[in-house]
């Protein structure tokens, strides 16, 4: 069961001009407006930083050296860590439409590795869930990586992950709800 959202929803009529200003410039990028405002909602109350924060969204979700569908594997298992709803719900769909296996996103909805994983996702996981686990990867972790995409590569992707981390957290701080009171996709792990 969802709780009560914190923020209160904005709207082109109750946000200042610094946050309809910031607001536009988000959905001036290829992000998709049908969605809402999601964490933006939460993020607008500090503009300047809204701003900073959609600039790294929209370079790590469109511009990285990441493939997209590996790019939408790290965004997955970021969600999984935070327990992040909204943002499993909003991703999860972009994962499988980029050519995720969608047994691979149920294991990581059920907190489990996936199995039979090609080379590159398997490199992917492993890196995320070590850095996002111990705070550090080993050499083996870093070099399969960076043998994968390049040093540009690596970097993108542990943006990916301190940005949708940031998500994350803005989301559950907000108790941000799913659209149209859809079902939470992710069930408490032990």
């Amino acid at each position: 069961m969802q709780q009560p959202q914190r923020f209160e929803p904005l709207t082109e009529a109750t946000m200042t001009a610094e946050q309809q200003r910031v607001s536009r410039s988000i959905w001036s990028t290829p992000r998709n407006s049908a969605l809402g405002l999601g964490p933006f909602n939460s993020l607008l109350r500090s503009p300047e930083l809204a701003d900073r924060v959609q600039r790294v969204g929209e370079h790590v979700r469109f511009h990285s050296a990441v493939p997209t569908r590996l790019t939408e594997l790290a965004v997955l298992i970021t969600a999984r860590r935070w327990t992040a709803q909204y943002e499993w719900w909003a991703h999860h769909p972009i994962a499988l439409a980029a050519g995720l296996d969608p047994a691979i996103a149920d294991a990581i909805a059920g907190g489990v590795r996936p199995q039979a994983m090609p080379p590159e996702e398997a490199a992917v996981y492993d890196f995320c869930t070590e850095l996002l686990e111990r705070g550090a990867v080993d050499d083996a972790r870093f070099d399969a990586l960076r043998g994968l995409f390049g040093e540009q590569g690596v970097i993108d992707l542990v943006g990916t992950l301190g940005y949708y981390g940031l998500i994350s957290m803005v989301l559950n701080v907000d108790r941000c709800p799913l659209p149209g009171g859809a079902p939470l996709p992710l069930a408490p792990l032990g």
